[in-house]
């Protein structure tokens, strides 16, 4: 029995970033914003905080669901999150960050959501 998906979450991380990008949080809204673009979604907003000493997390609203960064420049390191609905391309969201935050290295989940049965859908 074939099972649909609610969204799909990506999981990415990036390691051995530059430091003072992953401290430049209107750096990282823009490579989000860049990102859900790729991506096929809806902009609807987008809100960033720098952390003191060091750090950011940045979370892109989008029509879709949303796309989130969080970083640890002492470590290069970056947790992304990109979870989306409906007809978007995530990969496409995860190629734009990799090749705009040029990572030593990354790696990747995806997680299928809101796993529906057939049988179970609501039918209006």
């Amino acid at each position: 029995m074939k099972h649909e998906a609610l969204a799909t979450h990506v999981l990415l991380e990036l390691w051995g970033v530059e430091p003072a990008l992953l401290d430049d949080a209107q750096a990282l809204e823009e490579g989000l914003i860049a990102a859900a673009r790729a991506a096929r979604c809806e902009v609807l907003g987008a809100l960033h905080h720098r952390f003191h000493p060091q750090g950011a997390s940045v979370v892109v609203l989008v029509s879709e669901s949303h796309l989130s960064i969080h970083t640890w420049p002492e470590h290069g390191y970056a947790a992304v999150d990109i979870l989306t609905c409906g007809q978007t391309l995530p990969e496409a969201g995860v190629a734009s960050l990799i090749e705009r935050f040029r990572p030593q290295r990354h790696s990747t989940q995806q997680i299928a959501r809101g796993l529906v049965e057939p049988a179970l859908r609501q039918i209006p």
